[in-house]
């Protein structure tokens, strides 16, 4: 199974099911996921931390 299946699988979802209301909150949440994780180790990390 590939990686990228999961997002293959919520594009089917999405487009099946006709729930484009959840795709801006996936890209949100991703999005902040990936601002904690390369956030991390840099100097901003305490001022990141605060704010959530």
């Amino acid at each position: 199974m590939s990686k990228l299946s999961i997002f293959s699988e919520l594009w089917r979802f999405l487009r099946v099911r006709k729930k484009w209301w959840l795709l801006p909150l996936i890209v949100f949440i991703a999005a902040l996921g990936l601002i904690l994780v390369f956030a991390q180790g840099s100097a901003f990390a305490p001022f990141i931390y605060t704010v959530f």
